[in-house]
């Protein structure tokens, strides 16, 4: 029985290399690279039986998608329809300061935005620790939407905790989609997570990452909400009886050589310490570890073991 069940879309990441801009690339690296899909593959890698739950054209690059993720270790349950249903793509351009990496999506009409509850095992949801979706797979149409909240309530109503990442990407969905697609979730939802942009950009909301966490948990009433802050650490306010408690982590400096899967891997960890017993502190501590070590990795999925992560652990907790 898989611990942590994730259901999400999952594009095929086009990247040029060394920063060059997409006019111009003759060749590009290839990554199936999803939020809810990289979550699974940091968890199943810390030790966390993983289940990524998807819908996908039976094509050539749907395939790709699949056999991408199941080499990663992960289980899968997909749901194949016809070529008449497109799989969806990202190309994404690095960029150095000043200038800002760039997203162009090409994820109109994917097989993930028909996806339908009754398609989906939903007593295996209910059999979860944590049950986990992305948000950006949800503004892709009200089909996607309507999944994704059938898919937290039933999780929630068989005792699973649920989370969900705001997970935005300018040019996907409006803002305004994320914000009604998080009003609709927020009764089934346990536990937000987001990057500091993303809350600032989706949810127009500006102030200091304590004061973001307090106002976004209290507006949703969750138990739990994360702000990821990439190589400045990150903040988790964790509602508990009588009090709000707020833990803060600085990020450990490090050299980027692809940060795309950064905070897709940070929210991985964080739910799989969680699931391994964990209190939010010290699944913090150990996501902003995991987050600054897939930094440094090519590709947006994490390869490590404990005795490289332990010592990064020690260094967050020291030095916050």
């Amino acid at each position: 029985m898989a611990e942590l069940i994730t259901f999400g879309e999952t594009p095929l990441r086009f990247s040029p290399p060394t920063a060059q801009r997409l006019e111009v690339a003759r060749e590009a690296s290839i990554h199936a690279d999803g939020t809810a899909s990289n979550v699974a593959v940091t968890a199943q890698e810390l030790g966390t039986d993983a289940l990524w739950l998807s819908k996908l054209p039976d094509t050539p690059l749907g395939r790709r998608v699949a056999t991408q993720l199941e080499g990663q270790g992960i289980g899968t349950e997909i749901v194949w329809t016809d070529d008449a249903h497109r799989q969806g793509l990202v190309f994404r351009e690095s960029g150095a300061p000043p200038r800002r990496p760039r997203h162009v999506h090409d994820r109109s009409h994917t097989a993930a935005a028909t996806a339908e509850p009754g398609e989906f095992p939903m007593e295996r949801l209910q059999g979860g620790a944590v049950v986990f979706a992305g948000l950006s797979t949800a503004v892709l149409s009200e089909q996607a939407a309507s999944t994704t909240e059938a898919m937290l309530r039933a999780a929630s109503s068989g005792g699973a905790v649920t989370a969900a990442d705001l997970d935005y990407s300018s040019g996907l969905a409006p803002p305004e989609r994320y914000q009604e697609v998080l009003h609709n979730i927020s009764d089934e939802l346990d536990i937000l997570i987001a990057s500091e942009e993303a809350v600032e950009e989706a949810l127009d909301r500006s102030a200091k990452p304590r004061e973001l966490a307090n106002i976004i948990a209290s507006e949703h009433d969750l138990d739990i909400m994360v702000i990821s802050r990439s190589e400045r650490g990150a903040v988790a306010l964790h509602d508990s009886p009588g009090s709000n408690v707020i833990h803060e982590r600085d990020a450990i400096e490090m050299d980027a050589v692809d940060p795309a899967g950064t905070h897709s891997a940070f929210a991985g960890a964080f739910l799989q310490q969680l699931i391994a017993g964990s209190d939010p502190a010290r699944a913090l501590s150990y996501a902003v570890a995991v987050a600054s070590l897939v930094r440094t990795l090519p590709g947006p999925f994490l390869t490590t073991t404990a005795a490289e992560i332990e010592p990064l652990v020690d260094r967050v907790v020291e030095g916050s």
